[in-house]
């Protein structure tokens, strides 16, 4: 639509007031006949709809008093016919109707570039542009070694996302071509609807929030001005992740729309299991088997760790299976940097076969320790229940 479509369209006649109308007046009567013409209470109704469409355009305009005022010069320099000025030497010259726009002169020599912007803000909607879009997240999946979750690594991840039309450079339109600003929002990408007492803005239908429509559409984006791109990013996995879980990676999703800025990437890791290691929150676990005579007596065990060389740690006289030992520090790496700890737990190896002199010995000990029925206090307590 051009600037002489604008001027020429009296806002004040579709709205119904007097030019000298107040901001309330005009507000007042807007909502009145958005009620009265918004589509939803006309369904099917496209002559209800147009009006809706020419309020509502003409409440944007008369609303906004930067833009009413620049509204009221244009048209009154129109109806005079043109824009007389002085010139060198006391002459004169003037603008016709395409001089306004095109910024030319006639009739004379001057500096007439120009002059369409001081309308610019009018017959742009008030300088409003489709808004720059945020490009959309993208979730990806990364598996790693059981090292690698708990020291943290960096891994290379290939996707897929969408991102800027390189044939097109993003306007979605066939080379040689440009797209037009629609004609709807003109070029906002949305458009206000009235809603009882309010007006609502929404992404524009006919362009789909874009401000643009492509009459000759590229090739290869089918005018989306949005392509399919693969790209491969070093991306640093923190330290102590766990298995399933989501890493947020801020501004590395896909590219965002006229200047917009990207997205985000939430990658899900998986962490491949450890022959001998588990993991318990910050803590890693092992298993460390112990002789019966050891699990007796005691002594020092020697306890291998996940990257480093082993520990001792001091097993205690009359251990039991499945006690726990700590070996503090050689755990999993924590946010802050420290690490938590070995969950070391005991398991007594009773020997399948026992001769010679082991089982002598064996013997003895029975013999000398039969008074000492470990399951006593079981019966105790089942008897007294």
């Amino acid at each position: 639509m051009s600037g002489k479509d604008y001027v020429e369209k009296d806002y004040y006649k579709v709205l119904g007031v007097p030019k000298d109308a107040s901001a309330t007046e005009i507000k007042k009567t807007y909502r009145k006949l958005a009620r009265e013409f918004h589509p939803d209470a006309n369904k099917g109704d496209a002559k209800a709809e147009d009006r809706f469409k020419d309020i509502s355009e003409a409440y944007d305009v008369l609303s906004d008093e930067k833009r009413r005022k620049e509204y009221d010069e244009a048209r009154t320099l129109f109806a005079n016919g043109g824009f007389r000025s002085g010139g060198p030497g006391g002459g004169s010259y003037s603008f016709d109707f395409g001089d306004l726009f095109s910024g030319s002169q006639g009739g004379g020599a001057g500096s007439g570039g120009g002059i369409g912007d001081v309308f610019g803000g009018l017959f742009n909607r008030g300088g409003r542009q489709a808004q720059p879009r945020r490009g959309a997240d993208v979730e990806t999946e990364v598996t790693l070694s059981f090292e690698e979750a708990v020291d943290g690594a960096t891994v290379p991840l290939r996707m897929t996302s969408q991102a800027p039309c390189r044939t097109c450079s993003g306007t979605g339109a066939k080379a040689g071509t440009t797209p037009r600003v629609c004609p709807t929002c003109v070029g906002a990408g949305t458009v206000s609807r009235g809603q009882g007492a309010f007006a609502l803005s929404e992404p524009c239908r006919d362009c789909r929030g874009r401000g643009m429509i492509v009459d000759d559409p590229c090739a290869d984006c089918h005018g989306s001005g949005r392509a399919s791109s693969a790209r491969t990013m070093q991306v640093r996995i923190p330290a102590g992740v766990q298995d399933a879980q989501r890493i947020r990676l801020k501004g590395k999703g896909a590219q965002g729309e006229r200047g917009g800025q990207a997205g985000d990437l939430y990658v899900t890791v998986h962490v491949d299991p450890h022959p001998v290691f588990g993991r318990k929150a910050d803590n890693l676990t092992v298993t460390v088997p112990v002789s019966f005579p050891e699990a007796a007596l005691g002594g020092t065990i020697e306890v291998p760790t996940l990257n480093g060389p082993s520990v001792k740690l001091k097993l205690p006289p009359g251990s039991a299976n499945g006690l726990t030992l700590r070996a503090r520090g050689k755990g999993a790496t924590r946010k802050d940097g420290t690490r938590g700890d070995l969950l070391v737990t005991v398991e007594v190896v009773v020997p399948q076969h026992v001769t010679g002199d082991a089982l002598t010995a064996l013997e003895q000990y029975r013999e000398a320790t039969a008074s000492d029925d470990p399951r006593a206090a079981l019966f105790k307590a089942a008897e007294g229940a």
